[in-house]
């Protein structure tokens, strides 16, 4: 990383509400420990927590579908070329459920910012749905403005009010998550090749 990590642990001089922040994000973390993002944000306390907060109802509090939420983090990802996202977050979209070949789809499809990109995304083996959020990932991330057409595209494919809110803050958290690793090179990934799907469900 660009900066040394923070440390695992509240440092000794720590005021009560650093050690307090640390609990908190430990805690959503449990059982696992603290991971580099976290002690890169763990620079500025009160951010990591805001942070924790955040991602936490994304993660934790949400009704969309996990497999969708992940295919749009995944696609994030490779929008971004954020390498540390797409090998943390591919994993978790197969296990919920998103295929290898879907997978790979969201990977290798160009951006459908462009004609050639729809046409592409529309041979896929996505889904209505799943092609619907990647549109909706692509436009939200490359252009921010998104078309009503793609709008209207996750009504039709079934979202209901509520799951369209959690995918856009999903998309828009994500981006927020992706650029921080890249800027920072948080896991020291960048420059290094995001793994194959193959090598992901070998």
């Amino acid at each position: 990383m660009r900066l040394p990590y923070a440390p695992s642990t509240p440092p000794a001089d720590a005021d009560p509400s650093t050690t307090e922040i640390y609990a908190r994000i430990a805690a959503r973390r449990h059982p696992r420990p603290l991971i580099p993002l976290d002690l890169s944000l763990l620079h500025s306390p009160p951010v990591a927590d805001g942070w924790n907060s955040f991602l936490g109802a994304i993660r934790t509090r949400t009704i969309l579908p996990g497999a969708l939420l992940e295919l749009s983090v995944c696609r994030v990802a490779v929008l971004n070329s954020a390498v540390y996202e797409w090998n943390a977050h591919a994993p978790l979209a197969l296990k919920d459920g998103v295929t290898a070949d879907e997978l790979r789809a969201v990977r290798e499809v160009e951006a459908t910012i462009t004609d050639a990109g729809k046409e592409a995304l529309g041979r896929s083996v996505l889904s209505e749905v799943q092609r619907a959020v990647v549109r909706y990932t692509d436009e939200m991330t490359l252009r921010v403005r998104v078309e009503e057409e793609t709008f209207e595209d996750l009504r039709r494919a079934g979202l209901n009010e509520r799951e369209i809110v959690e995918l856009t803050t999903g998309v828009a958290a994500y981006n927020c998550v992706s650029r921080v690793l890249v800027a920072l090179d948080v896991g020291e990934n960048n420059g290094r090749e995001m793994k194959s799907v193959e090598e992901l469900v070998a």
